[in-house]
């Protein structure tokens, strides 16, 4: 069993403020994080991080991180 939706959105969040605000990371950050094997929770990763206050980018435009493809960042909105 993997972790709970409320432990990685915690993670998601501690990401995001370490960063602050116009700072963006990678989801795997938080997925690693969380696992060794950390590869298998990505689509729990991105689909926790759509229901947060994150903004999900790719090649600096905003996405849906459920449905792009290929590698997001994640941030606090500006």
């Amino acid at each position: 069993m993997g972790p709970s939706d409320a432990e990685i959105a915690d993670v998601l969040l501690d990401l995001a403020h370490q960063r602050g605000s116009g700072k963006t990371f990678c989801p795997s950050e938080a997925a690693r994080r969380l696992a060794a094997d950390w590869r298998p929770l990505m689509p729990d990763v991105r689909r926790v991080a759509a229901d947060l206050s994150l903004r999900a980018t790719q090649k600096g435009k905003p996405v849906d991180p459920v449905i792009a493809k290929g590698p997001i960042r994640l941030g606090l909105p500006a």
